[in-house]
Formats: C-alpha cells, structure tokens, sequence
C-alpha cells in the first residue's frame, strides 16, 4: 500500500486521543460511513470522496471526516453526494465536504467541525483531533 496522505494540522486542532473509526476497505466511494468521535455522544461522518481535498488523507488523499451534528441547533446532518455536502434539515445549513467543511449556506455561524486523520499501514483510519467546536460543548474538552 503506497504511503498515506497526511493532512497538515489546522492550527487551532484541539487534539484527542487517538481513536479507531474505520478501515479505508470499509469506505464506499460517495456514502457516508458513520462514526462516533472522540466520544460516543459525538457522532460523525467519514466520507472517500474521490479526488484529493483539503485535510483528505488516505492513498488518495480523499478521505475526510466530520462531525455530523450541525453546529447551528444540533440537528443530525445527511450527506448528499451529488454535491458533496452536508446539509441540515432543520434550518438548511450546509456544508462543502470537498472544502474542509465550509459553511456554504444557512443559519451556521461555524464551518463543520473536520476530523484530524491518519491512515495506517493497514489502512486503518484514526481521528486525532478536531478543528472547530463540537455541537453542545462548551469546550473542546473531555
């Protein structure tokens, strides 16, 4: 397997423990992989998009992740792969999976928070931290 993509650390990652979310085999090209990270009440999106993007890691550099609560009321986002973004059915925010999850229309006052991803040689996938507030935090903390 040809050496991962690393993704250079957002300077404001708040880091977390290291944590297991998936394996590159689990991912399907275009559909939402569901995770919880870096806890189990927070849940969260890894996504194979395709094509190298922003903070994308893997052997393509097309794998990103993402908290799936939106950071505006916490409604559960989906995924809608015919534009690649995240999109809230409460107040219709949504955000661009292909530009580090950049709010590109709504009520969201924050862009999507983006996971800190390593590729292993195995092609395990691990979060190592977070670049925005998770919803219903008061810090990044845990």
């Amino acid at each position: 397997m040809p050496t991962q993509a690393q993704a250079a650390a957002p300077a404001a990652l708040v880091k977390y423990p290291s944590n297991r979310l998936g394996n590159v085999s689990d991912l399907k090209p275009d559909a939402a992989f569901d995770v919880a990270y870096p806890d189990q009440d927070a849940p969260g999106v890894l996504l194979k998009l395709g094509k190298r993007v922003e903070g994308g890691v893997g052997p393509d550099g097309d794998i990103v992740g993402f908290a799936a609560l939106c950071p505006h009321k916490g409604f559960y986002m989906n995924y809608r792969p015919e534009d690649r973004t995240l999109n809230c059915p409460g107040h219709f925010s949504r955000f661009d999976c292909e530009k580090g999850g950049q709010q590109v229309w709504g009520h969201a006052t924050q862009n999507l928070p983006q996971y800190a991803l390593r590729v292993d040689e195995k092609g395990d996938i691990y979060a190592e931290g977070v670049d925005e507030l998770l919803y219903g935090r008061l810090s990044n903390t845990l």
